[in-house]
């Protein structure tokens, strides 16, 4: 199998069996997409594709997911405006979650809000430290 920087996509009716393989599912079919901001790396929202959700969005440059609510495909932006162009589309190293870099037009979240995580504040959580006070060098 060729890297990354080799697979090319276009617009086939199903997804490119070398990116199915890499893929682990849910019970539902379904992969977890966490989006960010491709400059700020600022979270934007969590949501859901199966194989055309994630066909779409390769071959598009717009983010599609599946609903689990509606049991639709909905690419974002559609009817709000605020679109999602895509930049870049990353497997985690277990093939269980797609980190997906957006330009985002407007607010990400149904709310309204830039992020789906301003609305829901922080969590009570004992902050921890490295016992050696050291940070971690990049």
């Amino acid at each position: 199998m060729g890297s990354e920087a080799e697979m090319t996509y276009d617009n086939t009716v199903t997804l490119d069996p070398r990116i199915k393989a890499r893929l682990k599912y849910d019970g539902q079919g379904l992969v977890c997409a966490v989006v960010q901001q491709y400059d700020t790396h600022e979270v934007l929202m969590v949501g859901y594709m199966d194989d055309e959700a994630l066909r779409r969005t390769l071959t598009t440059g717009r983010v599609t997911f599946w609903s689990r609510s509606r049991q639709e495909y909905w690419r974002k932006g559609d009817t709000s405006g605020h679109v999602q162009y895509v930049k870049s589309v990353r497997l985690d190293c277990d093939g269980d979650a797609l980190l997906i870099e957006v330009d985002q037009v407007g607010a990400a979240c149904h709310t309204g809000k830039r992020s789906c995580f301003d609305e829901g504040g922080p969590l009570p959580a004992v902050v921890g430290e490295r016992p050696d006070g050291q940070q971690e060098v990049a």
